[in-house]
């Protein structure tokens, strides 16, 4: 820890400006640094390794929920960002779990068959997962299946909106093919504009948050959020599942 934070002071004293502001680590910055594939300007904070999806969540967390403000809420972490683990771990008002099928994490868990009792969280958060799960429906299910009737989940995928329609094909196994055809070399599809009927098929109340709408250019720019269309899939509990 104490390495960790001198890393972090280091960094923050290094980068120090004015121009740029990250939520996730509370860093005044003069940039952000460009990231990705096809490198995106202002993306990632060069001090706690966050990126635009990021932010916007931990925004969302602070502003838009009760996850820091009700005593005692028992929250799943699903494929942990690092930026966000200390900060959720450590939390006195959150009883926290990370979980991830490969990666390090508390436990180990595949989403398909999660190995706790019905209703068991307050608070479900798993972004940018179900786009590499075969049996994403099944996925859908289970999550529901664990979530109290009175909890929430934040589901995000990358998705595109351009298209109606999920693109699939379980017979496209071929790394290269699946990154052109789905973006990412261990992507097995491309959702569209009906991931929210997935998610209500599986048992959730669904509602499509266009965030940052929010927020201004200015703002978007002094934050690093996307400057595209990013909604967040807010879930709740249908009462007849």
């Amino acid at each position: 820890m104490l390495i960790s934070n001198l890393i972090r002071f280091f960094k923050r004293t290094i980068y120090f400006g004015k121009n740029c502001y990250c939520p996730v680590c509370k860093a005044n910055i003069r940039q952000f640094h460009p990231f990705g594939v096809n490198l995106r300007r202002n993306a990632i904070c060069p001090v706690c390794g966050s990126v635009e999806r990021h932010r916007m969540i931990w925004l969302y967390f602070n502003s838009e929920t009760d996850l820091f403000s009700s005593q005692g809420k028992k929250m799943l972490h699903i494929a942990p960002e690092a930026c966000f683990v200390d900060k959720l771990m450590n939390h006195s008002q959150i009883d926290y779990l990370s979980a991830d099928l490969t990666k390090p994490a508390m436990v180990k868990m595949d989403i398909t068959d999660i190995g706790y009792p019905d209703r068991s969280f307050d608070v479900i958060y798993c972004s940018h997962v179900l786009e590499h799960i075969p049996d994403d429906r099944r996925a859908m299910k289970e999550l529901a299946r664990i979530l109290r009737p009175n909890g929430w989940a934040i589901l995000q995928v990358p998705l595109s909106i351009n298209q109606d329609e999920t693109f699939e094909d379980p017979s496209i196994t071929d790394p290269k093919e699946r990154e052109r055809l789905f973006g990412q070399s261990d992507h097995v599809r491309v959702y569209g504009k009906d991931y929210k009927h997935r998610l209500e098929e599986a048992g959730f109340i669904v509602e499509n948050i266009p965030y940052l709408e929010k927020f201004s250019t200015e703002e978007k720019h002094r934050f690093g959020l996307n400057i595209d269309k990013d909604d967040i899939y807010f879930c709740m509990l249908n009462s007849g599942v």
